[in-house]
């Protein structure tokens, strides 16, 4: 099964680069100055921050559809960035290196399924997940803190 995991578009996030730390506050965000690699996993271009990057924490409505399962969360994503990334039949080694949970969604945005797995198993996971013909799009998060890491979609 062919895959496409995708980072999301920076657009959403560039009215907020450059503002104050009390601007960011009055928008509920964080400016963190990223000390370690792992520990930073950027949504836009799908990959670990750099020592001395600066990361924003926002919270961001990853399931907005008007169900039950719509969901926000906190997430980082790199000030400045300003192009998303996306990967065909490939794991992004932000995602190789962490548990995930999937979540198998279908065109009506309802849960259909849903897996636990090692990084380095998510390929697998992804194709059993898509191989059900009505699993429209997957959400991947970050299992630990339980965060949106990114969309999968067929491709």
């Amino acid at each position: 099964m062919s895959f496409r995991i995708s980072g999301l578009s920076a657009d959403q996030f560039s009215h907020l680069y450059g503002l104050s730390d009390q601007e960011l506050l009055a928008r509920s965000a964080r400016r963190y100055r990223v000390d370690q690699s792992p520990g930073f996993p950027d949504r836009i271009e799908l990959r670990d921050l750099e020592p001395g990057e600066s990361a924003l924490l926002i919270n961001y409505i990853h399931q907005p559809a008007d169900t039950p399962y719509r969901a926000s969360h906190a997430i980082f994503v790199r000030e400045g960035a300003e192009a998303a990334r996306s990967f065909v039949d490939e794991i992004p080694e932000v995602m190789l290196q962490r548990t995930l949970s999937l979540r198998a969604f279908g065109a009506d945005h309802m849960l259909l399924e849903a897996a636990l797995v090692e990084g380095r198993e998510v390929k697998d996971a992804i194709d059993h997940l898509l191989g059900n013909p009505a699993v429209a799009y997957i959400h991947a998060h970050y299992a630990k803190p339980g965060c949106y890491a990114a969309r999968v979609d067929r491709v």
